[in-house]
């Protein structure tokens, strides 16, 4: 019983962090990623379409995205959607692609960045918190209804804060490689 609600507590936990991991990946850093245009969605023949379905996305320089649409005639809507978009770029149409440059960030934004990389860890640690909580509740209901022994209980609590220690330093860990990546020059 209290193997199973260990073992279903790992993977949840995991998920957070990759969460966590995925989020940072759309943070700009002074280079150029793709994944900055993950959530950006272009009105295609009336239907909302992820950007990635319509277009090319390259790298071709350290500072430069390209979107090259398969379909000329969304070149307008792909345009369109990242000018609406938050990640304050200004596309540039020559006709054929999209191309988005990357102006060198200050040192003022790479701050506000780092900050909000910590903001993010802090809440995937919270995340993995709520999953040790869930499964914390359910240890405790286990030994209410006589499904565990009071050892069994404390083995599972040692085991749980196991589990939240190292998934809180795996945090900690992607979190200050995107904060170094952030403030690199």
């Amino acid at each position: 019983m209290i193997d199973g609600i260990l073992k279903e507590s790992k993977p949840k936990m995991q998920a957070s962090i990759a969460a966590f991991s995925a989020e940072l990946s759309k943070i700009r850093t002074g280079r150029a990623n793709p994944a900055i245009l993950d959530g950006i969605m272009v009105s295609y023949y009336g239907t909302n379409t992820s950007i990635k379905e319509v277009a090319t996305i390259s790298v071709p320089e350290s500072n430069q995205i390209v979107a090259k649409p398969w379909d000329r005639n969304a070149l307008g809507a792909i345009e369109t959607a990242i000018r609406n978009s938050d990640i304050g770029l200004a596309p540039v149409n020559d006709g054929q692609q999209i191309r988005l440059m990357l102006p060198p960030m200050t040192e003022e934004r790479r701050r506000e960045i780092a900050s909000q990389v910590r903001k993010m860890a802090e809440e995937a640690k919270i995340s993995v918190r709520n999953v040790r909580r869930e499964s914390w509740d359910k240890v405790q209901t286990a030994e209410k209804n006589n499904e565990a022994t009071e050892d069994d209980r404390r083995w599972a609590e040692e085991e749980l804060n196991k589990m939240v220690n190292d998934m809180n330093k795996e945090v900690d860990r992607v979190a200050a490689e995107k904060e170094a990546e952030v403030m690199k020059i």
